[in-house]
């Protein structure tokens, strides 16, 4: 049973947070590409970032800063240069970013979470920076999640947000997120970029277990194209301004403020998997019969990230052999006389052999879904069964279009 509902206001539906999106200048096409979202009070932060070896300056910043403190009263993220493999200069560029946040808005330095996005090897245009804080933070308000939404896509096709509230007790706990990414999506850590707020009060140990384990089950389950960017980096804030019992401990409270942080997660993972670059539909792929989790997990995320599965939906092509090669090569031990695959309604194999199916008519269900409602009825649905176990998992990536290669190679990043 659902216990939350969704409610209006992203970021800044949650007590006690405002939020702005403005153009600064950093795009060249003039569009917004600066925002700041800010807590009234000092929140308990958590987060997590990219694991790769080639990491901007701003990644690098957050994290270390998190070993030190884990609260946190704001986050400014510019969108149009990546400030990735700028060296010494790059890092220079960050701290003088915070000095400015810190200082337009009277708050300690230590409280000023960093993110970018856009093209790798770019600093951030620092003179439009500086013109630019001032001018966003004059422009916080209660309602300014989707203006803050909207500056800090790039190659994205629509903004992506949510806000969901539930009752604790006697008491309401909101909940509000903003993700950005369309390209460069195989996330090793979380997602390109996505920013929750809260105001439910929990424990900062607690808080960021929470997190992890919602990354891993939502933006660590996602693929568009098998590459991870430099700048991945997912961030929430729980402010205390609900005014519920403090969580601090793992109980049904935690189990229940734990899956609201998760449906967000899930939630803007499968928009950003939706908005992938040239994609027609969104591919939901869930494994179960698995011995863990864990094993489903990489199975689904497998399968979503082939090429050729990827290639035969593209296609309308219902290809069972694809799904079931990809789940071949997951690196998780089964027998293949157990394996069963479903696309949609139609089955396709059952016992590890082929079934009759109706080809002409699971073509037009990949057809139909491509023509769907965006996030709501255009869900190409994969199920595979291993027949072993009660693990289960999810994973969510997109069709692969020929616009996926124009794209890119038209666009620098």
């Amino acid at each position: 049973m659902v216990e939350w509902q969704e409610i209006p206001g992203g970021v800044t539906a949650p007590r006690g947070y405002r939020a702005a999106g403005i153009a600064a200048g950093l795009k060249p096409s003039g569009a917004k590409d600066l925002a700041l979202i800010v807590s009234d009070v000092e929140a308990i932060a958590a987060g997590v970032f990219t694991k790769t070896q080639v990491r901007a300056a701003c990644v690098d910043y957050c994290r270390q800063k998190l070993q030190s403190k884990s609260g946190g009263r704001a986050i400014l993220c510019n969108a149009g240069q990546a400030n990735a493999a700028t060296g010494e200069a790059g890092w220079e560029d960050v701290r003088e970013s915070a000095r400015l946040v810190a200082q337009t808005l009277s708050i300690p330095l230590d409280e000023v979470f960093l993110a970018s996005t856009g093209v790798i090897g770019q600093r951030i245009k620092m003179d439009a920076l500086r013109e630019g804080v001032p001018k966003v933070a004059a422009a916080l308000s209660d309602t300014g999640g989707d203006s803050a939404a909207e500056a800090i896509i790039t190659t994205d096709l629509v903004t992506k947000s949510i806000a969901i509230e539930a009752q604790f007790g006697d008491r309401t706990v909101r909940m509000g997120g903003m993700s950005k990414g369309s390209g460069m999506i195989h996330p090793n850590m979380a997602t390109m970029l996505a920013f929750i707020t809260c105001d439910a009060v929990v424990s900062s140990q607690l808080w960021q277990d929470m997190l992890r384990r919602a990354a891993d089950k939502s933006f660590n389950q996602i693929t568009v194209d098998g590459d991870t960017s430099t700048n991945d980096t997912l961030i929430a804030f729980a402010n205390g301004q609900s005014r519920t019992p403090a969580i601090v401990k793992e109980g049904p409270e935690a189990e229940k403020l734990e899956a609201m942080l998760t449906h967000v997660c899930q939630h803007l993972a499968k928009a950003i998997a939706r908005d992938g670059e040239g994609a027609t539909c969104l591919v939901e792929v869930r494994v179960s019969g698995t011995a863990s989790d864990d094993d489903a997990r990489k199975i689904a995320r497998t399968v979503a990230g082939s090429s050729l599965v990827k290639s035969a939906i593209f296609g309308r092509d219902p290809n069972w052999g694809r799904i079931a090669a990809a789940a071949g090569r997951a690196g998780v031990n089964f027998e293949q006389e157990n394996l069963r695959i479903k696309l949609g309604e139609f089955h396709l194999m059952e016992n590890g052999q082929p079934l009759d199916f109706d080809r002409a008519a699971a073509s037009d269900y990949l057809k139909q879904q491509a023509a769907g409602e965006y996030l709501k009825d255009d869900t190409v649905s994969i199920e595979i069964n291993l027949g072993y176990g009660s693990g289960e998992g999810f994973a969510w990536g997109c069709d692969l279009s020929y616009d996926y290669v124009r794209i890119n190679a038209e666009y620098t990043t």
